[in-house]
Protein backbone atom coordinates (compact mmCIF):
# COMPACT_ATOMS: atom_id res chain seq x y z
CA UNK A 1 0.00 0.00 0.00
CA UNK A 2 1.37 3.40 -0.94
CA UNK A 3 2.15 5.62 2.03
CA UNK A 4 1.25 9.19 1.13
CA UNK A 5 2.02 10.93 4.41
CA UNK A 6 3.27 10.44 7.94
CA UNK A 7 0.70 10.28 10.74
CA UNK A 8 3.09 9.05 13.42
CA UNK A 9 1.91 10.04 16.88
CA UNK A 10 -1.66 10.75 15.86
CA UNK A 11 -4.60 8.89 17.39
CA UNK A 12 -7.46 7.73 15.17
CA UNK A 13 -10.83 6.11 15.77
CA UNK A 14 -12.42 4.12 12.95
CA UNK A 15 -16.02 3.08 13.53
CA UNK A 16 -16.88 -0.25 11.96
CA UNK A 17 -13.16 -0.72 11.39
CA UNK A 18 -13.08 -4.48 11.77
CA UNK A 19 -13.83 -5.62 8.22
CA UNK A 20 -14.41 -4.50 4.64
CA UNK A 21 -13.94 -0.80 3.93
CA UNK A 22 -13.37 -0.08 7.61
CA UNK A 23 -10.52 -2.57 7.82
CA UNK A 24 -8.97 -1.09 4.69
CA UNK A 25 -9.06 2.36 6.30
CA UNK A 26 -7.66 0.98 9.55
CA UNK A 27 -4.73 -0.66 7.77
CA UNK A 28 -3.98 2.49 5.76
CA UNK A 29 -3.81 4.55 8.95
CA UNK A 30 -1.57 1.97 10.62
CA UNK A 31 0.71 2.02 7.56
CA UNK A 32 1.23 5.75 7.97
CA UNK A 33 2.08 5.53 11.66
CA UNK A 34 -1.18 6.39 13.43
CA UNK A 35 -2.39 4.67 16.57
CA UNK A 36 -5.80 3.25 15.68
CA UNK A 37 -8.74 2.31 17.87
CA UNK A 38 -11.54 0.57 16.02
CA UNK A 39 -15.01 -0.01 17.38
CA UNK A 40 -17.93 -2.20 16.32
CA UNK A 41 -20.61 -4.27 17.95
CA UNK A 42 -18.61 -7.46 17.40
CA UNK A 43 -14.84 -8.06 17.49
CA UNK A 44 -12.95 -8.86 14.28
CA UNK A 45 -12.42 -12.49 13.33
CA UNK A 46 -8.69 -11.78 13.44
CA UNK A 47 -6.55 -8.78 14.40
CA UNK A 48 -6.46 -5.93 11.88
CA UNK A 49 -2.76 -5.32 11.32
CA UNK A 50 -0.34 -3.43 9.07
CA UNK A 51 3.29 -2.33 9.24
CA UNK A 52 3.91 -4.74 12.11
CA UNK A 53 1.28 -3.13 14.33
CA UNK A 54 -2.31 -3.96 15.23
CA UNK A 55 -5.31 -1.73 15.81
CA UNK A 56 -6.94 -1.83 19.22
CA UNK A 57 -10.56 -3.00 19.37
CA UNK A 58 -13.27 -1.83 21.75
CA UNK A 59 -16.90 -3.00 21.50
CA UNK A 60 -19.45 -0.25 20.94
CA UNK A 61 -22.99 0.13 19.65
CA UNK A 62 -22.95 3.68 18.29
CA UNK A 63 -26.72 3.92 18.55
CA UNK A 64 -26.24 4.17 22.34
CA UNK A 65 -25.23 7.81 22.93
CA UNK A 66 -24.14 7.21 26.53
CA UNK A 67 -21.95 4.29 25.51
CA UNK A 68 -20.42 6.37 22.71
CA UNK A 69 -19.57 9.16 25.15
CA UNK A 70 -17.91 6.67 27.51
CA UNK A 71 -15.97 5.16 24.62
CA UNK A 72 -14.45 8.48 23.59
CA UNK A 73 -13.63 9.36 27.19
CA UNK A 74 -11.75 6.05 27.39
CA UNK A 75 -9.83 7.00 24.25
CA UNK A 76 -8.83 10.23 25.98
CA UNK A 77 -7.79 8.33 29.11
CA UNK A 78 -5.75 5.78 27.15
CA UNK A 79 -4.10 8.08 24.60
CA UNK A 80 -4.45 11.62 25.89
CA UNK A 81 -5.94 12.96 22.66
CA UNK A 82 -7.94 12.19 19.52
CA UNK A 83 -6.77 13.53 16.17
CA UNK A 84 -8.87 11.60 13.64
CA UNK A 85 -12.38 10.20 13.54
CA UNK A 86 -13.55 8.14 10.57
CA UNK A 87 -17.31 7.54 10.63
CA UNK A 88 -17.39 4.36 8.60
CA UNK A 89 -19.95 2.18 10.44
CA UNK A 90 -23.18 1.74 8.52
CA UNK A 91 -24.96 -0.32 5.92
CA UNK A 92 -28.36 -1.70 5.09
CA UNK A 93 -30.10 -4.87 3.92
CA UNK A 94 -32.01 -4.85 0.65
CA UNK A 95 -35.56 -3.87 1.61
CA UNK A 96 -38.18 -2.21 -0.64
CA UNK A 97 -39.93 0.65 1.11
CA UNK A 98 -43.34 -1.03 1.21
CA UNK A 99 -41.91 -4.12 2.93
CA UNK A 100 -40.04 -2.60 5.83
CA UNK A 101 -42.39 -0.34 7.69
CA UNK A 102 -41.36 3.04 9.04
CA UNK A 103 -39.71 1.68 12.17
CA UNK A 104 -37.27 -0.56 10.30
CA UNK A 105 -36.35 2.17 7.86
CA UNK A 106 -35.85 4.55 10.79
CA UNK A 107 -33.25 2.15 12.23
CA UNK A 108 -31.31 2.41 8.95
CA UNK A 109 -31.33 6.19 9.23
CA UNK A 110 -30.27 5.94 12.87
CA UNK A 111 -27.24 3.80 12.02
CA UNK A 112 -26.13 5.72 8.93
CA UNK A 113 -26.88 9.32 9.96
CA UNK A 114 -27.60 9.71 13.67
CA UNK A 115 -24.79 7.39 14.85
CA UNK A 116 -22.13 9.40 12.94
CA UNK A 117 -23.60 12.57 14.46
CA UNK A 118 -23.36 11.04 17.93
CA UNK A 119 -19.74 9.97 17.38
CA UNK A 120 -18.77 13.33 15.90
CA UNK A 121 -20.25 15.27 18.82
CA UNK A 122 -18.33 13.10 21.28
CA UNK A 123 -15.12 13.46 19.27
CA UNK A 124 -15.61 17.22 19.06
CA UNK A 125 -15.41 17.49 22.84
CA UNK A 126 -11.93 15.95 22.73
CA UNK A 127 -10.66 17.75 19.63
CA UNK A 128 -11.90 21.28 20.29
CA UNK A 129 -9.47 22.09 23.10
CA UNK A 130 -6.35 20.19 22.08
CA UNK A 131 -3.40 21.59 20.11
CA UNK A 132 -3.87 20.94 16.41
CA UNK A 133 -7.62 20.39 16.61
CA UNK A 134 -8.66 17.36 14.59
CA UNK A 135 -10.11 15.89 11.42
CA UNK A 136 -13.37 14.01 10.85
CA UNK A 137 -14.17 11.96 7.74
CA UNK A 138 -17.65 10.71 6.91
CA UNK A 139 -17.89 7.64 4.70
CA UNK A 140 -20.67 8.51 2.30
CA UNK A 141 -22.06 6.76 -0.76
CA UNK A 142 -23.13 7.50 -4.31
CA UNK A 143 -26.49 6.21 -3.10
CA UNK A 144 -26.91 9.62 -1.49
CA UNK A 145 -27.10 11.37 -4.85
CA UNK A 146 -28.96 8.90 -7.06
CA UNK A 147 -32.14 6.81 -6.75
CA UNK A 148 -31.57 3.82 -4.48
CA UNK A 149 -34.43 1.34 -4.97
CA UNK A 150 -34.28 -1.30 -2.27
CA UNK A 151 -32.17 0.92 -0.04
CA UNK A 152 -34.03 4.22 -0.09
CA UNK A 153 -33.62 4.96 3.63
CA UNK A 154 -29.89 4.28 3.33
CA UNK A 155 -29.57 6.65 0.37
CA UNK A 156 -31.50 9.34 2.20
CA UNK A 157 -29.28 8.94 5.26
CA UNK A 158 -26.11 9.21 3.15
CA UNK A 159 -27.44 12.36 1.49
CA UNK A 160 -28.03 13.79 4.94
CA UNK A 161 -24.55 12.73 6.05
CA UNK A 162 -22.91 14.84 3.34
CA UNK A 163 -24.97 17.86 4.33
CA UNK A 164 -24.17 17.27 7.99
CA UNK A 165 -20.46 17.18 7.20
CA UNK A 166 -20.61 20.46 5.29
CA UNK A 167 -22.44 22.14 8.18
CA UNK A 168 -20.00 20.75 10.74
CA UNK A 169 -17.11 22.02 8.64
CA UNK A 170 -18.46 25.56 8.97
CA UNK A 171 -19.53 25.42 12.60
CA UNK A 172 -16.33 23.77 13.86
CA UNK A 173 -13.79 25.65 11.76
CA UNK A 174 -10.96 26.39 12.01
CA UNK A 175 -10.13 23.87 14.75
CA UNK A 176 -11.68 20.82 13.11
CA UNK A 177 -11.85 19.86 9.44
CA UNK A 178 -14.78 17.73 8.28
CA UNK A 179 -14.97 16.01 4.89
CA UNK A 180 -16.81 13.16 3.16
CA UNK A 181 -15.54 10.28 1.07
CA UNK A 182 -18.33 9.41 -1.36
CA UNK A 183 -17.86 5.77 -2.28
CA UNK A 184 -19.04 3.78 -5.22
CA UNK A 185 -18.89 0.00 -5.26
CA UNK A 186 -16.12 -1.62 -3.22
CA UNK A 187 -15.07 -5.26 -3.37
CA UNK A 188 -15.20 -6.67 0.15
CA UNK A 189 -15.80 -10.06 1.75
CA UNK A 190 -19.55 -9.33 1.53
CA UNK A 191 -19.66 -8.39 -2.16
CA UNK A 192 -21.11 -11.75 -3.15
CA UNK A 193 -24.24 -10.96 -1.14
CA UNK A 194 -24.96 -8.05 -3.47
CA UNK A 195 -23.43 -9.09 -6.79
CA UNK A 196 -23.33 -12.90 -6.78
CA UNK A 197 -20.26 -15.01 -7.56
CA UNK A 198 -16.94 -13.82 -9.01
CA UNK A 199 -18.42 -13.69 -12.50
CA UNK A 200 -21.20 -11.43 -11.24
CA UNK A 201 -18.72 -9.17 -9.46
CA UNK A 202 -16.62 -8.92 -12.61
CA UNK A 203 -19.69 -8.12 -14.70
CA UNK A 204 -20.76 -5.39 -12.29
CA UNK A 205 -17.23 -4.00 -12.34
CA UNK A 206 -17.44 -3.58 -16.11
CA UNK A 207 -20.21 -0.99 -15.58
CA UNK A 208 -17.65 1.29 -13.90
CA UNK A 209 -15.49 3.41 -16.23
CA UNK A 210 -12.29 2.14 -14.59
CA UNK A 211 -13.50 -1.39 -15.20
CA UNK A 212 -13.59 -2.80 -11.67
CA UNK A 213 -14.79 -2.34 -8.12
CA UNK A 214 -12.59 -0.42 -5.69
CA UNK A 215 -10.32 -2.18 -3.23
CA UNK A 216 -10.71 -1.23 0.47
CA UNK A 217 -7.03 -0.24 0.48
CA UNK A 218 -7.75 2.43 -2.13
CA UNK A 219 -10.47 3.89 0.06
CA UNK A 220 -7.96 3.82 2.91
CA UNK A 221 -5.40 5.82 0.92
CA UNK A 222 -8.00 8.46 0.05
CA UNK A 223 -8.96 8.69 3.71
CA UNK A 224 -5.34 9.08 4.79
CA UNK A 225 -4.97 11.98 2.38
CA UNK A 226 -8.01 13.80 3.76
CA UNK A 227 -6.87 13.53 7.39
CA UNK A 228 -3.27 14.46 6.62
CA UNK A 229 -1.54 17.82 6.54
CA UNK A 230 -1.52 17.56 2.74
CA UNK A 231 -5.23 18.32 2.90
CA UNK A 232 -4.86 21.12 5.45
CA UNK A 233 -7.02 23.53 3.40
CA UNK A 234 -9.69 20.98 2.49
CA UNK A 235 -12.83 21.08 4.63
CA UNK A 236 -16.51 20.70 3.81
CA UNK A 237 -15.55 18.76 0.68
CA UNK A 238 -16.95 15.58 -0.85
CA UNK A 239 -14.30 13.45 -2.56
CA UNK A 240 -15.71 10.97 -5.07
CA UNK A 241 -14.06 7.54 -4.92
CA UNK A 242 -16.16 5.71 -7.48
CA UNK A 243 -13.94 4.83 -10.42
CA UNK A 244 -15.56 7.42 -12.67
CA UNK A 245 -19.14 6.67 -11.63
CA UNK A 246 -21.48 4.77 -13.91
CA UNK A 247 -21.67 4.68 -17.67
CA UNK A 248 -24.96 6.38 -18.68
CA UNK A 249 -27.47 3.72 -19.70
CA UNK A 250 -28.64 5.77 -22.70
CA UNK A 251 -25.27 5.30 -24.37
CA UNK A 252 -25.66 1.51 -24.42
CA UNK A 253 -29.31 1.81 -25.42
CA UNK A 254 -28.41 4.09 -28.32
CA UNK A 255 -25.70 1.70 -29.42
CA UNK A 256 -28.08 -1.24 -29.37
CA UNK A 257 -30.66 0.74 -31.33
CA UNK A 258 -28.15 1.70 -33.98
Amino acid sequence: MASITDLTGRVAVVTGGTRGVGAGITRALLETGAEVVMCARRPPDEPVEAAGRAARFRPLDLRDADAAGSFFEQVRADHGRLDILVNNAGGTPYRPLEEGGAERHARVVQLNLLAPLTASLAAYELMRSQPGGGSIVMIGSVSGSRPSPGSAAYGAAKAGLEHLARSMAVEWAPRIRVNTLVLGMVRTELSHLHYGDDNGITAVGRTVPLGRLADPAEVGDACVFLVSDRAAYISGASLLVHGGGERPAFLDAAGAGG
